[in-house]
C-alpha cells in the first residue's frame, strides 16, 4: 500500500491538528499532565494549533493525504526553541495547560534536558488517528523524512513516552541513546537517534 506525503501547507493546519489531537489522546506524557480525558481532548486541539505554525517556522510539517497520519520535523539546528518562539506561545500555552502547567513544564524541561546538542532532524511530534493505527501509517511518514534526512548525512532525533513505539522507532533505524523517568511520578521516556543511512 503506498499512499501520498505531502508538506503541510497553512490550509492543512487544522486537519493536521486533529490527527494529532486524536493520536496523542492516550499518551502517557500528556495524560499524565492532562489527566482529565474530556479536557485533555479541548486541550490537545489547542496546543497542536500553537505548535504546528512554529514547528513550520522551525522546520516542516508532513501529513498522509487522507489525514491518516501527520508529523511535525524541526530542521538542523532548530530543536531547541529560542525566546521569541517562547514569546510567540507562552500566552496560549498558559491558557491551554491552566493548572497542568507545572506538570507540562516539568516534562518539557525534561526532554530539554536530555536532548542532544548539535545538528539532527528533529521529530517533535507523530501521529496516526487512532481508526488507522497498525496499518504502517506512522513508519511511512517517518520514512518520507528520514530519506530526506539520509540524502543530506543527517542524524534524526525523537522522544517517546510510549512503550509500545520503541520497537516500531527501532525497526525504521533508531537507537536508545538515553532513558529517563519525570520527577513527581511522571512517565518514563527513551530518547532515540537514528544515524544517516
Amino acid at each position: 500500500m503506498t499512499e501520498t506525503i505531502l508538506p503541510a501547507g497553512d490550509d492543512e493546519l487544522p486537519a493536521v491538528a486533529e490527527t494529532l489531537t486524536q493520536a496523542f489522546q492516550t499518551d502517557p506524557a500528556l495524560s499524565w499532565i492532562l489527566p482529565d480525558a474530556s479536557h485533555r481532548a479541548r486541550a490537545l486541539r489547542s496546543l497542536f494549533r500553537t505548535l504546528i505554525p512554529a514547528d513550520m517556522r522551525a522546520g516542516l510539517a508532513l501529513r498522509a493525504a487522507g489525514d491518516e497520519a501527520a508529523a511535525l520535523w524541526r530542521a538542523p539546528g532548530k530543536a531547541h526553541s529560542g525566546g521569541l518562539e517562547f514569546l510567540r506561545t507562552v500566552v496560549p500555552l498558559v491558557a491551554t495547560f491552566g493548572l497542568a502547567l507545572r506538570r507540562g513544564l516539568s516534562v518539557q524541561g525534561s526532554i530539554d534536558a536530555h536532548r542532544p546538542k548539535g545538528s539532527f532532524w528533529y521529530l517533535h511530534y507523530v501521529g496516526v488517528r487512532p481508526a488507522h493505527q497498525g496499518k504502517g501509517h506512522g513508519g511511512r511518514i517517518i520514512r518520507a523524512q528520514t530519506a530526506v534526512a539520509d540524502a543530506e548525512a543527517m542524524p534524526c532525533w525523537l522522544e517517546t513516552a510510549t512503550s509500545e513505539n520503541v520497537p516500531l522507532y527501532e525497526r525504521l533505524g533508531f537507537v536508545t541513546q538515553a532513558e529517563w523517568d519525570i520527577a513527581g511520578g511522571g512517565p518514563h521516556f527513551w530518547g532515540m537517534m537514528r544515524p544517516p543511512g
